[in-house]
């Protein structure tokens, strides 16, 4: 049983840390594992820690990539089952849309892709850890059904926006807005070699370059977004686009992040609960992100 605090260092956007996070593991019966994590008055405990190339630079790289990775994660099928048998995955959904979308596809060459760790992917962005991809479907994956529409702001490599286009498959519609162009041309390129290409050549994917704290109000109301950056309040835009019985992932916060789960009601009123402890640089502007780029 995995704990209901998920310390997720997995954003994807690099931001610096100014302070040295330390790390010890503590391993347990039943090959349960816990991961400490202090900081000038911060300690905090979880089941699915950050790597320490993301955090630290050199700390413990081998010993902990060797945890993650068990006895070699080397081929996408491997990295879904290892995310199982941690129980970060418990949906045949998702274990099946991330088996069919190879993240190696993804991911810049020159980096291991199946390694449970966030990957620079230029201008100052990130490709989101494996874990961290696996609790965002898990969490909105009744909101993916097929025919219906989801939207991912900040799509970067356009990996997330695959796995939803695959899931809502060509009856419904998925969308991904990010707001560097670069990254945008290089997702399409992405995407057309994999799975999900014929979608993209069929219309029901689609990947635009803009401002996702204004959503894409072209295919709006949505029964799924997803934002993989922290916003110090929920976007309004973005609610106003989701559609009642729609559910919306987004961290919020400022230093003290939360992955917040927010429901539209039937009624229009809105329920949000925190989902776990995270830290994401801010949801921002093309300007401010490559700023010192």
């Amino acid at each position: 049983m995995l704990s209901p605090l998920v310390l997720a260092y997995t954003c994807r956007y690099c931001a610096p840390l100014n302070h040295l996070l330390t790390f010890t593991l503590h391993q347990h019966h039943h090959h349960r594992h816990s991961l400490a994590i202090s900081a000038p008055s911060t300690t905090l405990s979880c089941l699915h820690p950050p790597n320490p190339r993301f955090l630290t630079g050199n700390s413990l790289v081998f010993k902990m990539e060797r945890f993650f990775s068990g006895s070699g994660i080397n081929k996408n099928k491997a990295m879904v089952e290892h995310l199982q048998r941690y129980g970060v995955i418990n949906s045949k959904k998702v274990a099946q849309v991330m088996e069919t979308v190879d993240r190696a596809l993804f991911v810049p060459d020159g980096n291991p892709p199946y390694v449970d760790s966030p990957m620079q992917i230029g201008y100052n962005a990130t490709i989101s850890a494996p874990h961290m991809h696996a609790t965002c479907l898990e969490l909105l994956q009744e909101n993916l059904q097929p025919g219906m529409h989801a939207l991912d702001v900040g799509s970067g490599t356009g990996y997330l926006t695959a796995c939803f286009a695959l899931m809502v498959g060509p009856q419904g519609c998925a969308v991904g807005v990010e707001h560097i162009p670069e990254l945008v041309a290089s997702s399409i390129k992405n995407i057309e070699k994999s799975a999900a290409a014929p979608l993209l050549k069929e219309g029901s994917l689609k990947l635009h370059a803009g401002d996702g704290r204004l959503g894409w109000p072209e295919c709006a109301p949505y029964d799924a977004i997803h934002v993989g950056a922290a916003a110090p309040e929920i976007p309004q835009p973005l609610i106003d686009q989701l559609k009642p019985g729609g559910r919306m992932v987004i961290p919020v916060g400022n230093i003290f992040q939360d992955l917040k789960v927010v429901d539209k009601n039937l009624d229009g009123s809105i329920s949000i609960r925190s989902e776990t402890s995270v830290r994401y640089v801010p949801l921002t502007s093309r300007e401010a992100q490559l700023r010192d780029y």
